[in-house]
């Protein structure tokens, strides 16, 4: 990205602007979608046998033992520092703690003498969660689906994740999926890893929900799975990772680059967008990345994602939080003088990171709050991953006679105006009166 990239929203139609907007062409649906279906099929037929081979095909390596044993999450446990486990156990309880206090109270109404309504909830009976491990291994992702499915007390929880070439997984992500709470952990990656735990195999127990990001032939799975009544519901809708920061004239050009910077390397179909009221911040920002850039890793795949990516110039912090509420970020930063003052006018975002001291990263691992969020625009109409979606809500009614009595003759008015007699005989013959 260079200073050439920067553009002002006002001088664009709303045609432009929208396309200024768009996120990255997603991978081919027609072809994935048969590819990933013949992968779901093969696994829902053959099980556990599918799943070697497809492991051997897309992993590179054969496992005889798809279950990580204890002796393996010890091993795991000696090749991480201490200091590793104790930011695993932080951010565990950091987790824990705000995913606890979501717990949902009961609640019992008398809508009118004898009528008496509930609403109560019960955990998934069985949850699969998925922990990618593509260019990096993600032990974040084990803390933020594993904390609140033990909170939830799901009584089966599942967790899958690639294996290394060595037929090992991830020491990290088995270090925080055991320590979090998860003992049925199996080295399974991709499509089959989601087929697995949607239908069940030999060894991996069929789920009723699977949680968790992933990459295309993941996401795709998710999809399928969940639109066949013997498969598995799912989460949320997940694509590449985006950020959006809106920052204005006094942010630091240096912290507003490396939090572009830090969400740009999740993956080359990334995308990051700074939206500020000050054409000089736009200009710095962009040679603070040029120069971040340099000493950056993962510089080829941030390279790449900043290809999608936008600095946008606005007339004033009103407009930047209307450019925000059309994309609708995954996560927004808002690095502006008074940041919280903007927060309520803040409609469509998946998480917020409020003022200079808060970048995205405390969010990504331990600050507490779930970093399982809606991607793609989807922050309109979902939330992020919340103890909620590890539960189920029922609701509960329980009438006296008098009760009955008071509701009857709207009962029986309403079934008459639908035409359905036989709901306005269960109230009139238990009150002893012709229908």
């Amino acid at each position: 990205m260079s200073p050439a990239s920067t553009v002002t929203w006002s001088e664009l139609d709303s045609d432009v602007q929208g396309r200024l907007l768009a996120r990255p062409a997603l991978v081919d649906g027609a072809s994935m979608r048969a590819s990933t279906a013949a992968i779901i099929a093969d696994v829902r037929e053959r099980g556990d046998a599918a799943v070697r081979e497809l492991g051997e095909r897309f992993d590179g390596v054969r496992l005889e033992n798809l279950a990580v044993s204890a002796n393996e999450i010890a091993a795991a446990e000696r090749e991480l520092d201490e200091s590793d486990i104790r930011a695993i156990d932080l951010a565990i309880g950091n987790v824990r703690r705000f995913h606890e206090a979501q717990r949902p109270a009961t609640i019992r109404v008398e809508t009118m003498p004898g009528v008496v309504c509930e609403r109560i909830s019960h955990p998934i009976d069985a949850v699969g969660l998925y922990v990618p491990a593509g260019t990096a291994p993600l032990p974040s992702a084990a803390i933020m689906l594993a904390v609140p499915a033990a909170i939830a007390g799901c009584p089966t929880r599942v967790l899958c994740t690639p294996p290394r070439s060595d037929g090992s997984a991830d020491p990290a992500v088995l270090v925080a999926a055991s320590r979090a709470g998860v003992e049925d952990i199996f080295k399974i990656g991709g499509a089959q890893a989601i087929a697995a735990m949607a239908y069940g195999t030999e060894s991996v127990p069929k789920v009723c929900k699977i949680f968790g990001p992933g990459n295309a032939w993941v996401t795709c799975a998710k999809s399928l799975v969940s639109a066949d009544v013997a498969g598995a519901a799912i989460d949320l809708p997940a694509g590449p990772s985006e950020v959006l920061v809106i920052a204005d004239a006094d942010a630091s050009p240096e912290f507003v680059a490396a939090d572009l910077l830090a969400q740009a390397e999740h993956g080359a179909d990334s995308q990051v967008l700074l939206v500020t009221d000050s054409p000089a911040l736009a200009q710095a920002v962009a040679k603070e990345l040029d120069a971040q850039l340099a000493g950056l890793s993962r510089a080829d795949i941030v390279r790449a994602a900043l290809e999608n990516s936008r600095l946008i110039v606005v007339a004033d912090l009103s407009t930047a939080i209307e450019v925000s509420n059309a994309y609708a970020p995954e996560h927004l930063i808002l690095q502006v003088e008074r940041a919280r003052e903007l927060l309520p006018a803040v409609r469509n975002a998946g998480s917020v990171f409020v003022g200079e001291w808060t970048p995205e990263s405390v969010g990504d691992y331990c600050s507490g709050t779930n970093h399982v969020l809606p991607t793609y625009g989807f922050a309109r109409n979902y939330n992020g991953l919340g103890l909620d979606q590890f539960l189920r809500m029922m609701t509960v009614q329980e009438l006296s006679r008098e009760g009955l009595a008071n509701l009857g003759d709207a009962v029986v008015s309403l079934a008459a105006l639908e035409g359905l007699d036989a709901h306005a005989a269960a109230v009139t013959r238990r009150l002893g009166s012709d229908p």
